[in-house]
């Protein structure tokens, strides 16, 4: 597993559309945006890299309220043992009238054994 299949299917689960393109329809009011930040090899045994660090931004953009949601991503992610590393308020685009929340997270991941 790698860290976009993980936040999908966590998002995923508070009935949030999260999205990885544009939108070919009207957006809807409330939805998330993930997009991949770096994938870094870290704790070296050996000369051989046993674990990626990987970390992704979470845009939360949303016509309501965009505090409940924010909280309870939060909550979800700090369950989930991933690492925030930044949350950010972008503000409100008054053109398509969203709230921007961002989250920066990071999880490390043992690598596989290739078979």
């Amino acid at each position: 597993m790698n860290i976009l299949q993980e936040l999908n299917a966590l998002l995923g689960g508070f009935g949030v559309k999260v999205e990885t393109g544009v939108f070919k329809n009207k957006a809807p009011d409330e939805y998330v945006v993930v997009t991949p930040m770096s994938d870094i090899y870290g704790l070296f045994a050996d000369d051989q890299p046993q674990f990626e660090t990987q970390e992704a931004r979470i845009s939360l953009f949303s016509k309501i309220n965009y505090l409940p949601r924010k909280n309870q991503i939060a909550k979800a992610l700090l369950a989930a043992e991933f690492i925030i590393t930044d949350r950010i308020y972008g503000g409100h685009e008054d053109d398509t009238e969203y709230f921007l929340y961002t989250l920066d997270v990071a999880k490390v991941y043992e690598l596989a054994e290739e078979e």
